[in-house]
C-alpha cells in the first residue's frame, strides 16, 4: 500500500522523512523513557535504545542527502558500449523492490533494534511491516504510533503487528524481504519456511553471538589496561542487565591473573545499585520478565556444572533498592569461574557450558571467566588489553589479528595505555561505519535492488579493518 508512494520519492525526499521521524521521536522521547522502565531499563539503559535509535535515523538521513543522488534510482556503474559504432549502449539501474520488508525484532532494543532496520528500508523506498518481540511490544508500539502521528510517512509505509504473524509468511513473494533478530534456532525455522524457499525470499538474520573480552598477560593489576578491563567487563554485565546481543559472554583471563580479576570484579560489582529502574541512584534494573529470569537461572545452573559461582548467582541474597527481590525479575550480577576451560586454540565442544549459554540465546548480567593456561602468542610485547568479538564456533584467536583465515565476523579493538582513556567502549553506536561482512540487516544488498544506499552498519557491532598490526 505504501510502496508506490515511497518509490515516487527521491532519495533526498526519503532522507527528509527519516530526519522528520527522528526529530519527532526526540520531541516525544519522555513517553518512551517512561514506558522503558516497565521493561527494567534505567534511564541510561533506555538512552541506548531510544536516542541510539533516533541517532540511526539522523545518520541515514544525512547519508541519503549527501551521498545519494536526488533521483528515484541509482546507476550501477557506467554505460557499456555494446556496438562497435557506439550506437547501442547498456546501463544497469538499481530500483526499489516492489514488496515489503518484514522486520522481526528482539525484546532488548524495542526502539533502536526496530529503527536500525526501518531507516535503510525507507531510504531504499521499501515499506515496512514491524513485528516487535512480545515482552517489550508496548514500547515499540508507542514509537510506531509517534512516527505515524508525525505525518511524515506516506499512508501504509509502516505497519505494526504485535503478537503472532499468523500465516503472513505464506503470502510472501520474491519481491519481499525478511530481516530477523533473535535466536539462531528461530532464524533457522523461519529461513526454512516453504514459501521463503520456494519464492527465494531474501532472509537476513542477526542471531546468537558469543562475545568475549580478553585480557593480555602483561596487563597486571595496577596498570591502566587492567583497570579498564575490569571496568568494561562490569559495564557489559550490568548495562541493560546484560541483555544485549553485544554483551560479552565470557571473560578470557590468563591463569595467573584470574584471582585478581575476580577480586576486582567483585569489588566493582558490589558498588552497583540494583533496584527500581525509576530511581536515579539505581544502576541496574531487573530482567525484562519473570520468564527471562527463569531462563537465566536455568542457564546459570548449567554453567555451574563446570564452573564455580564466584560472585552473585540465583541463590545469592540481595535487596534491590525500592523493590522486592521475590516479586520482580531481579538477578544479582553473577561471575562464574571455569578453571578447566577449553583452550583458546580450540573451538568449544557443543556440550560445554559456555557454548550452551551462547546457543540458548539467553541474556543476563552473568559472565563466565575462562582461564587460559597457555603462553601468550598475541602480537607485540607492550602492555595491552584486547577486546575481541567472535561468533561460534570460532573462538578468540590471539595469534592471528585478524584471524588466521583472514575472515572475522565482528570487530576487534586493541587498546594500549595511550588509547585507553579515549576508546569508546566495547559496544559503541557506529552507524556511520561501512561494512560488507555484518550479518545484520544492513549488510550487502539485502534491502532492495537499490540497497547500495544501505551499506552502512547501523548496529553496535561494527567491523574495523586494521591497516597494520597493532603496536
Amino acid at each position: 500500500m505504501g510502496g508506490p508512494a515511497l518509490r515516487r520519492l527521491t532519495f533526498g525526499q526519503r532522507a527528509g522523512i527519516l530526519k522528520t521521524l527522528g526529530g519527532y521521536l526526540n520531541e516525544h522521547k519522555e513517553e518512551l523513557y517512561g514506558l522503558s522502565t516497565a521493561a527494567g531499563a534505567t534511564r541510561p539503559d533506555a538512552w541506548l535504545d531510544i536516542e541510539g535509535g533516533t541517532g540511526v535515523l539522523a545518520v541515514y538521513a544525512s547519508k541519503g542527502r549527501k551521498e545519494l543522488p536526488d533521483t528515484t534510482f541509482l546507476r550501477d556503474g557506467d554505460p557499456e558500449v555494446l556496438a562497435k559504432d557506439g550506437s547501442f549502449l547498456g546501463l544497469h539501474l538499481l530500483v526499489p523492490r516492489e514488496g515489503v520488508a518484514v522486520l522481526i525484532n528482539a525484546f532488548n532494543f524495542p526502539v533502536w533494534g526496530m529503527l536500525e532496520k526501518v531507516a535503510p528500508a525507507l531510504l531504499a523506498g521499501v515499506p515496512v511491516v514491524v513485528k516487535p518481540a512480545t515482552p517489550t511490544a508496548y514500547v515499540a508500539e508507542a514509537a510506531v504510533r509517534l512516527m505515524v502521528d508525525s505525518g511524515a510517512l506516506p499512508e501504509g509505509a509502516m505497519q505494526l503487528v504485535c503478537g503472532s504473524l499468523g500465516d503472513a509468511f505464506d503470502h510472501l513473494t520474491g519481491q519481499d524481504s525478511v530481516y530477523f533478530t533473535g535466536s539462531a534456532a528461530t532464524a533457522t525455522t523461519l529461513r526454512s519456511h516453504p514459501t521463503v524457499l520456494a519464492q527465494s525470499v531474501r532472509f537476513t538474520a542477526e542471531a546468537d553471538s558469543l562475545n568475549a573480552s580478553v585480557l593480555g598477560p602483561a596487563a597486571a593489576p595496577g596498570t591502566a589496561e587492567f583497570d579498564l578491563y575490569v571496568k568494561e567487563v562490569a559495564r557489559e554485565m550490568t548495562t541493560k542487565a546484560g541483555q544485549r546481543c553485544t554483551a560479552i559472554r565470557r571473560a578470557l583471563v590468563p591463569a595467573g591473573l584470574v584471582d585478581d580479576v575476580v577480586s576486582a570484579l567483585a569489588d566493582r560489582l558490589a558498588k552497583v545499585v540494583v533496584g527500581d529502574p525509576r530511581r536515579e541512584e539505581v544502576r541496574m534494573g531487573p530482567l525484562v520478565s519473570l520468564e527471562q529470569r527463569g531462563e537465566v537461572e536455568r542457564a546459570v545452573a548449567t554453567l555451574a556444572a563446570g564452573a564455580e559461582i564466584a560472585v552473585g548467582g540465583p541463590d545469592g541474597k540481595f535487596d534491590p533498592l525500592g523493590a522486592d527481590a521475590g516479586h520482580g525479575a531481579f538477578l544479582a550480577p553473577t561471575v562464574l569461574v571455569a578453571r578447566d576451560a577449553w583452550g583458546l586454540h580450540q573451538p568449544p565442544p557443543r556440550h560445554t557450558p559456555s557454548t550452551t549459554w551462547s546457543r540458548s540465546g539467553r541474556c543476563a548480567p552473568c559472565s563466565p571467566i575462562a582461564v587460559s593456561t597457555r603462553p601468550s602468542t598475541s602480537p607485540g610485547s607492550g602492555r595491552a588489553a584486547w577486546w575481541c568479538r567472535c561468533s561460534p564456533p570460532t573462538p578468540p584467536r590471539p595469534a592471528g589479528w585478524p584471524s588466521a583465515s583472514g575472515r572475522t565476523t565482528a570487530g576487534c579493538c586493541w587498546s594500549t595505555s595511550g588509547a585507553a582513556r579515549r576508546r569508546p567502549g566495547t559496544a559503541p553506536p557506529c552507524p556511520t561505519l561501512s561494512t560488507a561482512a555484518r550479518a545484520g540487516p544492513a549488510a550487502g544488498r539485502s534491502w532492495a535492488e537499490s540497497a547500495r544506499c544501505t551499506t552502512t552498519s547501523s548496529g553496535w557491532r561494527c567491523r574495523v579493518r586494521p591497516t597494520r598490526s597493532p603496536p
